[in-house]
């Protein structure tokens, strides 16, 4: 495992400011540190409504992991958000672990690793060239 070659720029996003989808609106209410094995993970919580979607209505409160911590809000991005540097939780055991211990937690009911909203990523450039 090549933790360099892996990890990746996040760029955290304000929190409480809902974001409209096809069939509702999402909204990440907070965001967590926590500790895993001594190593900091990044969490999320959100909530989901799908309230214009063609088969009923219906909310969901989940939880995005992006990634374990490497360097906390080490820059700042050309649009003045703080930037971490993040590495990917990809063990599975790992993960349902986290899983399990977030749920307890939060009581949400999903968890998800990894981001999949818009790419959330500047370039190492960016993460080098603009210290906080």
């Amino acid at each position: 495992m090549n933790i360099l070659k892996e990890t990746f720029p996040y760029v955290h996003e304000p929190l409480n400011k809902p974001v409209q989808a096809i069939g509702g609106q999402y909204v990440f209410i907070k965001e967590t540190l926590s500790l895993y094995q001594d190593r900091k993970i990044l969490y999320l919580i959100g909530c989901a409504l799908f309230d214009n979607t063609c088969c009923g209505t219906g909310g969901v409160g989940y939880a995005m992991v992006p990634g374990y911590i490497i360097h906390w809000k080490c820059s700042i991005n050309s649009e003045g958000k703080p930037v971490s540097l993040l590495f990917p939780v990809s063990d599975a055991d790992e993960q349902d672990n986290i899983q399990k211990i977030i749920i307890q937690k939060e009581k949400v009911f999903q968890v998800q690793f990894g981001f999949s909203a818009k790419k959330n990523a500047e370039t190492y450039h960016d993460i080098l060239v603009s210290p906080k």
